[in-house]
This record gives C-alpha cells, sequence and structure tokens, in this order.
C-alpha cells in the first residue's frame, strides 16, 4: 500500500526497533521497518518524509558492523539516528566513535544545552534511558551539542547544514518518560508530517485498493473467530460485498460455543456469506492415540487444509485468499526486508496455506501491529468479546490438552476453561491480562468427593501479562479469584478433583504448554 507520507526505519538489528515504529505511528504517521542497507535511490521511491536510524548491538568501528547506504544523507530530508544510528551518521559526517569510559544501560540525567527544534519542550534536566557501550567521542566542527549527560557530553547533537540529529539514548522507551516529546518535535517541526495516518484513513486506503484489486472475483477468507481474521474479513465485507465468501472450520477443539459466536456475529450481524465446515470427526479420528505435541500440530495442519480445500471447491470463481497477516509476522519471518533478513520463523500466516491452495494472496493488515488492529475493529464496530479477545492457538484446544485427546477431555477442558473466563470477566480482569486459560494435565490424583475417595484428573490455569508476547510474566491474579475459579471447576465440573495455578514466566516457560 503506498501512504501519503512515510517514515523508514533502517533497522541495525535494535531489540527497540519495532518500539520505535509504534511510537512514530502513534503520532498518526506511517512508519515502515527497512533494512539498514537499502538503496538511497529505493527509499526516494517512497514519500520520505524523514528517516530514523535504530539502535543495535554492533560497534561502528567494527569490520562487520552494519551501514547505512551515504547517500541517505544527500537526499535532503531530516535524519534522525538513535544509539547505533547517532554514531554511525556522525562517522560517517566526519565524527570519531570509541569505546565509552564508561558505559552506560539504565536512567539517568539528561541535560540540555542547546535551544534547538529536536529538544524544544523538554525541561533543562530529564530523565533518559542509556543503553551502550561506545559514544561519539569527537564531533567535527560542523556539529552542535544539544545536550549531555554526566558520562556522555554529546547525548544529543545535530548537524550544522545538513538535517542529521542524534540522540544516544533510547526517546522510544517508557523509561524515557519525555521521549514521546523528541518524536513530536522530529516528526512535526523537523520533518513537517502531516499526521494523516490514522485508523479511519487506513480503513478508507485499504477498502479502496482491495475493491480495485479484486475487480470482479471472488475473495476467500479463512475465519478463526480471533480479532485479526474478524478485521480482515470486515474490512473486505465493506469492500467487494458478496463477492466475499468465509470458511469457519470447526475442527471440535474449539472453545464452548465458540461456533455459535462466530455465525451469530457474522452471519447474523455482518450479513458476511460464512460456509462452516463441520471437519470435527476426521480431526478426532486423525488425531486418536496421539500424545506428541509435534504430531498433535502435523496432523491438525494437514486436516485444516484438507477441510478449507472441501469448503472451497464449490465456490466458482474465487481467485484470492485473504489472510490476517500482521506486520510482526512478516519482520519474524523474514519477508519484511525485501527477503533478506534473517528467517527467525516461519509463520502460519506467511507460508503454507496460499502454495497449497493455488489462491492469490490478500493480506490488509499487513502494515499493522496487534493493537492498530483492535483500533480497526472498534471502528469497524465489531463487538467487544471479539476486539479484545485473548489469543487462541491455531490447534485450539489440542495443544491445551496434554497427552490423548478424547471427547470426555475436551468436555471437561471446555467447562473448565468457561469457567476461568467467567470469573476473569467478573473481577473485571480481562482486559488487564494479556492470555489466560486452562489445561488439562495428564494425570489423576487422590481427592474426597463427598463421603467417598476420588481419583480424577486436575486443570492448571495459565495467566500472563504481556506486551509483545516475546516475553511475558505470569499474572498476579488476586486469591479470592483464584479461589472461586478452583471451587467452581472441583464442584461443576465432572471428573475434576484439583487445580493448580502456574506461576511460570516467559521465558524460561512458553505461555502454551505445548
Amino acid at each position: 500500500m503506498l501512504h501519503d507520507e512515510v517514515i523508514p526505519i533502517l533497522d541495525f538489528g535494535s531489540q527497540y526497533a519495532q518500539l520505535i515504529a509504534r511510537r512514530v505511528r502513534e503520532k498518526g504517521v506511517y512508519s515502515q521497518l527497512v533494512r539498514p542497507d537499502v538503496p538511497a535511490a529505493e527509499l526516494k521511491q517512497l514519500k520520505v518524509k524523514g528517516i530514523i536510524l535504530s539502535g543495535g548491538p554492533a560497534s561502528v568501528y567494527e569490520k562487520n558492523a552494519p551501514r547505512c547506504d551515504p547517500e541517505i544523507f544527500n537526499l535532503g530530508v531530516p535524519i534522525l539516528g538513535i544509539c547505533y544510528g547517532m554514531q554511525l551518521g556522525a562517522e560517517i559526517l566526519g565524527g570519531r566513535v570509541k569505546p565509552a569510559k564508561a558505559r552506560e544501560f539504565g536512567r539517568t540525567k539528561l541535560h540540555v544545552v542547546a535551544d534547538d527544534a529536536l529538544v524544544r519542550g523538554l525541561p533543562e534536566e530529564t530523565t533518559v534511558w542509556m543503553s551502550h557501550g561506545d559514544q561519539v567521542h569527537e564531533l567535527p566542527a560542523d556539529f552542535v551539542p544539544l545536550a549531555t549527560t554526566p558520562t556522555c557530553p554529546f547525548a544529543a547533537a545535530r548537524h550544522k547544514s545538513r538535517p542529521f540529529y542524534g540522540v544516544q539514548f533510547h526517546p522510544e522507551v517508557t523509561h524515557t518518560p519525555r521521549g514521546e516529546q523528541i518524536f513530536q518535535n522530529f516528526l512535526y517541526d523537523i520533518c513537517h508530517c502531516s499526521g494523516t495516518w490514522t485508523m479511519g484513513n487506513f480503513i478508507e486506503q485499504t477498502v479502496q485498493g482491495m475493491r480495485q484489486r479484486v475487480g470482479d472475483a471472488k475473495v476467500i477468507c479463512g475465519l478463526s473467530g480471533g480479532v485479526d481474521s474478524s478485521v480482515v474479513a470486515t474490512l473486505l465485507h465493506r469492500a467487494i460485498g458478496d463477492q466475499l465468501k468465509c470458511i469457519f472450520v470447526d475442527n471440535g477443539l474449539l472453545r464452548k460455543n465458540e461456533r455459535q459466536l462466530v455465525e451469530s456475529t457474522f452471519r447474523d450481524h455482518f450479513k458476511i456469506n460464512l460456509i462452516v465446515e463441520d471437519a470435527a470427526e476426521f480431526f478426532l479420528s486423525a488425531l486418536a492415540g496421539v500424545i506428541d505435541p509435534q504430531q498433535k500440530r502435523k496432523i491438525i495442519g494437514y486436516q485444516f487444509i484438507e477441510a478449507f480445500r472441501r469448503a472451497a471447491a464449490p465456490i466458482q470463481g474465487a481467485r484470492f485468499l485473504a489472510q490476517g497477516t500482521l506486520y510482526p509476522d512478516v519482520i519474524e519471518s523474514g519477508h519484511g526486508y525485501a527477503g533478506t533478513a534473517a528467517n527467525i520463523k516461519l509463520h502460519h500466516n506467511v507460508g503454507g496455506l496460499p502454495e497449497q491452495l493455488g489462491f492469490e494472496l490478500i493480506e490488509p493488515l499487513r502494515d499493522l501491529f496487534k493493537d492498530e488492529v483492535r483500533q480497526v475493529g472498534e471502528v469497524l464496530g465489531l463487538p467487544e468479546t471479539i476486539v479484545w479477545r485473548h489469543p487462541f492457538p491455531g490447534p485450539g484446544l489440542a495443544v491445551r490438552i496434554i497427552g490423548e485427546i478424547t471427547p470426555d477431555r475436551l468436555r471437561i477442558l471446555r467447562d473448565a476453561d468457561e469457567i476461568v473466563l467467567e470469573e476473569l470477566i467478573a473481577a473485571h480482569l480481562y482486559r488487564k491480562t494479556a492470555q489466560v486459560f486452562a489445561v488439562l494435565l495428564p494425570i489423576g490424583t487422590v481427592g474426597v468427593m463427598g463421603d467417598a475417595r476420588s481419583y480424577d484428573s486436575v486443570v492448571a490455569i495459565r495467566a500472563v501479562e504481556t506486551q509483545d508476547f516475546m516475553t511475558a510474566d505470569w499474572a498476579r491474579i488476586p486469591f479470592g479469584v483464584l479461589a472461586e475459579m478452583s471451587n467452581r471447576i472441583i464442584n461443576e465440573v465432572r471428573g475434576v478433583n484439583r487445580v493448580v495455578y502456574d506461576i511460570s514466566s516467559k521465558p524460561p516457560a512458553t505461555i502454551e504448554w505445548e
């Protein structure tokens, strides 16, 4: 999609690169991560209003340190270098970078020493977050220092004649409380952006673009009931109406009443043409006796493609397949930098299905982060139960039943999971947690039910808090809420006599158990 104004971020390997992109977008300007050596000529083809050079773990004086095309400094657009990006820009423009006498990690005091557009609005003394072992040791005469820290004489600086600005600290992290002002100043006072990146504009441009691309062909959309596929389906329906055919595969591994929620929302409320493929018997028979989690995933993946193929076969004139690929999916799968990024993982949304089914791909959300997708969902009028729904794995309850999957074990987990979510919502904790669910363990324990001895199943409750799902901490749900969940599960779910709470963080544990 061509945007009215773009701030490309040259990613030199910073752990905060996506955070920089989010901060820019929060200011109403579209940002995009690009490979660090992107040619200046390629950037010139975009409607570039400015460029940001990210931080990174390398040292600019190392032999194989990543470099940018020096010609970007001749494009005539403002450039902001952050940490490594500042050091690289300063070196290219005549400065010297050396290891710092004192490495700075963590909060430190920034002292603003000049009245300049980049630091305007900052108090004379403020707190910033540092994370560096190198720093600019010497600035040539055509640079102006803007701020210092106790151990860094050039914590912020700018070039006198070229529109290059650099900060040694990280304005994108929350530990730099006035970092938002730095981005505001750079985007609006220096780059003169208009701030037209809004969800309303995104929807309008996306709908128009999809309508032109699709023409009179039909589009098939795999609908899971999660926020990503739901937003894709709703956007497409707004663009092409009845040319959209949605397929929902009931694999028999869904949460309680999940199929009914999807049918009532999309078929009844949004009037979307929804095909439900009832494939529960295929999935459950193929999974019978299977215990290994990787084998479960392979079976489910194969059965899903077969079910999708059966449902799609009668649809005449279908040329496109719509998927809910998000921007982090694209980056993590190595497709984000014109195919040159490291392939970190093969993501389920960025490979496999289209090649096997022979459709052209439509991915209207591939420029968005998860929180932006939720904003689009709200603007489109999707119900809160879908927009703010916790993530649910593609293999469904199969990876939350440790051991063999049977109809009775599915019943136990469905009933227990429903109670966990009911109590979480009743305690007003659903929006305050990132992912909460029940897990059925492959063991039985002794208990006393009434006056009789029992030997029944164990249910674990997993609840985490996280911003990005790359790392997560276990949620400190109040004991009273946990007690209510436990009491209800043991009293109401036949076959359970013990409930435990998972207090593992990620890493080393994963969020899901399988």
